[in-house]
């Protein structure tokens, strides 16, 4: 497979995880009101499965654009891929012992969410900069853009965010 068709799988499955989160958070609101959803049922039960399969995706996307396809991380790629990594085996060991940590989710996906808009921002508004970046890999470089947008904080921050979705839904005793 080519790496310009994993661009577009990827941007792809990020705005279809993107509309998803958008579809689900009426539907949590709604079961945090009282009012039944077999969709938040789900969700909350397998929480921990959903987040271990987005963290590790997004650790899974991020490895093959760098060690496939080469794109060398900046800074704020590092910082992000932190938050992303430690989900993704938060996420994955607390699938195999049934547990859900969400405090946890909540806290590294709010980080990564954080820099992730900056560094989206960043690409996009290059004066923002802080000064956060090496020249050598600045932050404002594009490695690639589908549908005018989605680049790789974008997809990062939307994985992000579709976890932070995941941990609003109602605790089991809600749902």
């Amino acid at each position: 497979m080519s790496t310009d068709a994993v661009q577009l799988f990827t941007a792809l499955l990020a705005l279809a995880t993107l509309a998803a989160s958008v579809v689900f958070w009426p539907l949590a609101i709604r079961a945090r009101r009282g009012h039944d959803s077999e969709v938040v049922r789900a969700v909350v039960e397998y929480r921990s499965l959903i987040c271990a399969l987005i963290a590790g995706g997004s650790m899974a996307g991020s490895l093959y654009f760098s060690e496939v396809a080469h794109y060398v991380p900046c800074t704020l790629c590092w910082y992000q891929r932190v938050a992303m990594y430690s989900l993704a085996i938060i996420a994955i060991t607390a699938t195999i012992r049934r547990e859900t940590p969400t405090p946890y989710f909540i806290v590294l996906a709010s980080i990564g969410a954080i820099i992730s808009l900056y560094h989206w921002l960043l690409e996009r508004f290059p004066s923002i900069d802080t000064g956060a970046c090496s020249s050598a890999v600045p932050c404002t470089l594009v490695w690639f853009e589908k549908f005018g947008f989605v680049t790789l904080p974008f997809m990062a921050l939307v994985g992000f965010i579709a976890i932070l979705t995941v941990c609003v839904a109602p605790p089991k005793e809600v749902a």
